[in-house]
C-alpha cells in the first residue's frame, strides 16, 4: 500500500513537471512571436513617419506607376531617370505647381517616395519570411494562424489602398483625395493597433490576455479614450488632406473667434465636416482639446485605482504625451506647419495611440501565468 502511494506521488510529481515544462516551452514560443510582431510594429511606425514626410514634402506623386514586383528597382541610367521624370511632367502637380523643376529637383522628391514604397516591401518580407519559418517549426498554433494571416492580408490591402490614393492625384488634382488619404491613415492605424495588441498578448504567454474583473470600469474608460485618440487622428487626416493647417494660424482663436464663421456654409451641411477647411480645422482642434481633457481625467482616475506598476506607468506616459502632443500641435499651427514639427506631431499621435492600447492591455491578466502559479 505504501509502495502504491509512493508510486502515485511520483507519478503526480512527474506529470506536474511535464506540464510545467510544456507551459515553459509554450511561453518561450509565444514570446518569440511577440518580439517578432513588436519589431513589425516598429517598422509600421517608421512607415507612417515616412508617409507623413512624403506628403509634407509633396513627394507622394513623384512615382506615377505601381509595379508591385519590379518596383523595388530605382532608375539607374540617365535615360531611365529622364523617362521617369517625363511621366511626372505629364501630371497636374508638375504643370501647376512644379513647372520648371530640374531633374535634380525631381530626384530629391522621388527618393523619399521610393524609400517609402521600398520600406513597405521590406515590411512584407519581414512578415512573410519569419512567418514561414515559425510555421515550419510549428511555433504557430491553429488559433494564432488566422490572426497572423489576417495581418498579412491587411498589409497587402494597405498597399493597394496606397496606390488607389496616389491615383487620385494623377489626373485632375495636384494632390491626393483627402478621403483616400484618411482611409490610408485609418488602415495604418488599424494594422498598427491590431499588431501591437496581438504582440502584447503573446508576450504575456500562450494564455493570452484576460480582463481583470477588478479593472473592468477602468478598462472601459481607457478604451473610450483610445477611441477618442483614434477619432482625433482621423480628423487629422482630413486636416492634412485639405492642407487645413496652412490657414487660421492663431490659437485659441480662429479668425478672431472661438467659434469661427462659415462652419456650415456648404450644402449639404454634413459635407462641411470633410470638405470645408474651416470646419475640418475647427473639428480637429475641438477633438484634440476634448481628448486631452479625457486623458487627464483618466490619468487621475487610474492613479486613484492603481498602485505602482506597469499599468500605472502606462497611464502616466499617456497623460504626459497627450499634453506634449497638444502643445506640439499648437506650435505647428502657429508656425504654419514646418515639415519637421508636422512629422513629429503625426509620430506623436501614433505613440499616444500605442500607449492607450498598452494601458488597456496592462489592466488584464495572463491566463498562462495563472496556470503556472497553480501548478
Amino acid at each position: 500500500m505504501q509502495l502504491a502511494d509512493s508510486e502515485l506521488r511520483a507519478g503526480g510529481d512527474g506529470a506536474a513537471e511535464h506540464d510545467a515544462a510544456q507551459l515553459g516551452a509554450a511561453e518561450r514560443n509565444a514570446r518569440k512571436l511577440g518580439v517578432w510582431l513588436l519589431v513589425l510594429v516598429g517598422m509600421v511606425f517608421v512607415m507612417v513617419v515616412l508617409g507623413g514626410l512624403t506628403r509634407l514634402t509633396g513627394s507622394g506623386l513623384s512615382m506615377v506607376d505601381w509595379r508591385p514586383v519590379t518596383g523595388w528597382l530605382p532608375p539607374i541610367t540617365d535615360a531611365e531617370w529622364r523617362a521617369v521624370f517625363g511621366l511626372y511632367r505629364e501630371i497636374p502637380q508638375y504643370r501647376e505647381i512644379n513647372e520648371g523643376m530640374t531633374l535634380d529637383g525631381f530626384k530629391s522628391i522621388f527618393w523619399l517616395e521610393y524609400v517609402h514604397r521600398l520600406w513597405g516591401r521590406l515590411i512584407g518580407l519581414a512578415f512573410a519570411l519569419p512567418f514561414l519559418y515559425f510555421l515550419y517549426r510549428r511555433l504557430i498554433s491553429r488559433k494564432m494562424a488566422p490572426w497572423l494571416i489576417s495581418m498579412f492580408i491587411l498589409g497587402g490591402l494597405q498597399g493597394v489602398l496606397g496606390w488607389y490614393m496616389v491615383k487620385s492625384g494623377l489626373a485632375l488634382r495636384t494632390d491626393v483625395s483627402q478621403y483616400r488619404l484618411t482611409a490610408h491613415l485609418v488602415a495604418a492605424m488599424l494594422i498598427y493597433g491590431y499588431m501591437l495588441w496581438v504582440a502584447l498578448s503573446l508576450l504575456r504567454g500562450p494564455g493570452g490576455w484576460r480582463l481583470d474583473p477588478a479593472n473592468k470600469g477602468l478598462a472601459w474608460f481607457t478604451a473610450i479614450v483610445a477611441a477618442c485618440i483614434a477619432l482625433t487622428m482621423t480628423s487629422g487626416g482630413f486636416v492634412a488632406g485639405l492642407d487645413a493647417g496652412l490657414t487660421y494660424n492663431t490659437f485659441p482663436l480662429m479668425d478672431g473667434s472661438l467659434v469661427p464663421h462659415g462652419l456650415f456654409i456648404g450644402e449639404p451641411a454634413w459635407l462641411n465636416l470633410f470638405e470645408n477647411i474651416t470646419t475640418v480645422q475647427f473639428d480637429h482642434r475641438l477633438l484634440a482639446e476634448v481628448t486631452v481633457i479625457l486623458v487627464l481625467a483618466l490619468w487621475i482616475y487610474a492613479r486613484r485605482r492603481l498602485s505602482a506598476g506597469i499599468a500605472r506607468t502606462a497611464f502616466d506616459l499617456m497623460a504626459l504625451l497627450a499634453v506634449l502632443q497638444l502643445a506640439l500641435g499648437i506650435v505647428t499651427l502657429l508656425l504654419v506647419v514646418p515639415v519637421a514639427l508636422a512629422a513629429t506631431h503625426q509620430a506623436g499621435a501614433f505613440i499616444l495611440l500605442a500607449l492607450s492600447i498598452w494601458a488597456v492591455h496592462a489592466l488584464g491578466s495572463s491566463a498562462l501565468s495563472n496556470q503556472i502559479r497553480s501548478i
